[in-house]
């Protein structure tokens, strides 16, 4: 195919599910990145773009494709595509953090909520998304004061990680396209309106702590008393003394009478009286 006198490839639907082992980036090339989620890849994925991203020291479930809407339709949080997430924490996870989780929180000028959650062991949890905001899960678990050990992405909408050993990978076959799509356009359950979540305060000076002013030193008038007359003779600079010298002071300068200037009209009166 030829587009304006260049050749175009035009490749086949391909879409892929990859077990990414924490360690690699998310991105085809990064000078920054050491190990990259292509490096687990043969050459000719190199035309795929990951659904969404799990970060560096995530792992899991993630989906590659060249197909555009499919990627929207699974990633846009109208579409009500699950997203689970097992993760281990560094502590005990209560009813009382449950609940502030799904409160939800804010996050980059965002309000960021889960779907649900439920204990799996005293640290181990279940989370289920809709959303995609970066690093997300563990932001609203570091707010609760939590330490993410491990965080693993196990399914996105029906498909899972069954089969495909860390590393590895698989292609989607027509049969899972096809329960794919199907779950996109099944009708989504009807939920209550979330409570509305109130945007945190900027800090203000009366939720500033400590001293908002320094000490200032000691005042120059203050050091100025302190001074000996010695000290305040040899701050007087050579050159104002010379000017001392040499410009008298005004006390015994002569004083010049200034003579006054009548009036045309004045000296026309004394001119006819005289």
């Amino acid at each position: 195919m030829r587009l304006s006198g260049r050749v175009i490839h035009a490749f086949a639907p391909r879409t892929i599910v990859l077990n990414k082992p924490a360690g690699y980036t998310c991105t085809r090339s990064d000078k920054h990145a050491e190990r990259t989620i292509f490096d687990l890849l043969p050459s000719d994925t190199g035309h795929l773009f990951h659904v969404g991203r799990l970060d560096k020291d995530s792992e899991g479930l993630l989906l590659l494709t060249n197909d555009g809407i499919l990627a929207q339709d699974l990633m846009h949080p109208s579409k009500g595509v699950d997203k689970e997430y097992e993760v281990i924490l560094d502590k005990t996870f209560t009813d009382r953090d449950a609940a502030s989780l799904r409160r939800g929180t804010w996050i980059e000028g965002s309000v960021a909520r889960i779907e649900s959650v439920r204990n799996l062991a005293p640290n181990k949890i279940q989370i289920i998304l809709h959303q995609g905001i970066k690093r997300q899960i563990r932001v609203m678990l570091g707010q609760l004061g939590f330490n993410v050990k491990r965080l693993t992405r196990v399914r996105l909408g029906p498909l899972t990680l069954r089969g495909i050993k860390p590393g590895s990978y698989r292609d989607l076959r027509k049969e899972d396209l096809e329960i794919l799509q199907k779950a996109l356009k099944a009708p989504k359950l009807k939920k209550e309106k979330p409570a509305f979540l109130r945007k945190p305060r900027a800090k203000t000076l009366s939720t500033i702590k400590g001293p908002l002013f320094t000490a200032m030193p000691p005042s120059s008038k203050a050091s100025k008393s302190t001074r000996s007359p010695n000290s305040a003779k040899s701050l007087t600079s050579p050159r104002s003394e010379r000017s001392r010298a040499i410009r008298p002071d005004s006390k015994d300068r002569p004083t010049a009478k200034r003579s006054r200037k009548a009036s045309p009209a004045l000296r026309r009166v004394k001119k006819v009286n005289g």
